[in-house]
């Protein structure tokens, strides 16, 4: 978290974790296509034949309250691939919020657990350790063949306690939930941290519902986040994304 006084402006950065071509890049491209105009800069993807991206993507949005906070989310993603591991340990660094994409497919079992792995790695690098970190699971590509049942997955998220959400990033379902949901997480983490509400007159409810609103979403806040599956607010085992 970086609070500029002068400005008024105060900057979450939310990092999509996950392995390779698990679809973090297609949810920051949903996300963008559905937030309101004026509300998202521009979207950077840089790709390569090896994987959809290079670097990271940089999705800015901002948002304001009744008291002039601007709050400003920048949204990244990592590389999936291995060769790209000190990438990955240089975007997870100064996050306060991170949404992991697990790939639903069978197929991809052991290489959801292995990123989920090297996710928790890199955070003890930075001494940071996972328990402490707002963390979301999205189990994305529902639409692809061979996908672990729903009833699997809801097994799957009752041993562990973050909140956990079904996707189809390509389509857009299940992205501006998951996203609110990892915000919800973080921002509730930060106010807890630095009084951020008491200080600067912020509504979070009303944050979020706005967020929300600017997403494309009319339902409200509960409802939005009740379509998690399982999860509270606590560590998620590496087994329940791997094994």
């Amino acid at each position: 978290m970086q609070l500029d006084f002068v400005n008024r402006e105060l900057t979450i950065k939310l990092v999509y974790y996950g392995p390779a071509l698990s679809g973090k890049t297609t949810n920051l491209q949903a996300l963008h296509a559905a937030a309101a105009p004026g509300s998202s800069g521009r979207l950077m993807t840089l790709e390569t034949r090896d994987d959809r991206t290079l670097f990271f993507d940089l999705l800015p949005l901002t948002f304001k309250n009744q008291g002039s906070l601007a709050v400003r989310l920048k949204v990244f993603t990592v590389p999936g691939q291995v060769i790209h591991a000190s990438t990955r340990r240089l975007v997870v660094q100064g996050a306060d919020g991170i949404a992991f994409i697990a790939d639903s497919r069978v197929s991809e079992t052991q290489h959801n657990a292995e990123s989920f792995m090297d996710l928790k790695q890199n955070l003890k690098e930075h001494g940071l350790a996972l328990r402490s970190m707002p963390l979301i699971i999205q189990f994305n590509k529902r639409d692809m063949p061979a996908v672990r049942s729903d009833e699997e997955i809801a097994q799957l998220a009752a041993q562990g306690r973050e909140p956990v959400y079904m996707a189809i990033a390509t389509r857009g379902l299940g992205v501006v939930e998951s996203f609110i949901g990892l915000l919800h997480l973080t921002w509730s983490a930060l106010d807890a941290e630095h009084e951020l509400d008491r200080k600067f007159g912020f509504d979070s409810k009303a944050f979020l519902g706005q967020v929300a609103q600017k997403l494309g979403q009319s339902r409200g806040l509960p409802d939005i986040l009740r379509t998690s599956v399982g999860g509270a607010l606590d560590v998620l085992r590496p087994e329940a994304v791997g094994r």
